[in-house]
């Protein structure tokens, strides 16, 4: 599968995988403010401009959002993404757990409002899952 560095700093990494329409951010330590906005809003204008509808995220490193930085999260981003084709999100959950707890609750948002997300252990079993979920929906029924 081809990939697309994106970003690569020392708080993240950000992927774009095209022949899978998946955008893939790995956290490399605690993200918050300018740096967490940054990857998030990059990985908006892949979806965007490049017709992406799935996202990987990388959180094991991660812990829980500033409240800022989640109300933007839930009130900017996450509709932004949305409106450009977002479906699936499969999850890395953060080692830590109220990372996990915050992550968790991000996550039945993002259930309800019609994105299939899924928590996995184990990176390419979350990649798997993204790449299988097209191959689903194109089988006849």
């Amino acid at each position: 599968m081809s990939v697309e560095v994106i970003i690569d700093n020392d708080y993240a990494s950000l992927w774009y995988y095209p022949d899978a329409g998946i955008v893939h951010h790995k956290f490399k330590k605690y993200i918050y403010g300018d740096h967490f906005r940054d990857v998030l809003t990059r990985g908006a204008e892949i979806f965007e401009q490049r017709g992406a509808t799935k996202w990987l995220s990388d959180d094991r490193l991660n812990s829980a959002l500033p409240k800022d930085d989640g109300i933007w999260a839930l009130g900017v981003w996450n509709p932004r993404v949305r409106a450009a084709g977002w479906k699936y999100w499969a999850v890395l959950f953060p080692d830590k757990k109220v990372g996990q707890t915050n992550l968790n609750y991000f996550m039945r948002e993002s259930n309800v409002q019609g994105i299939t997300a899924q928590a996995f252990d184990d990176l390419d079993e979350a990649l798997n899952w993204l790449r299988s979920v097209d191959e689903a929906e194109k089988r006849p029924e």
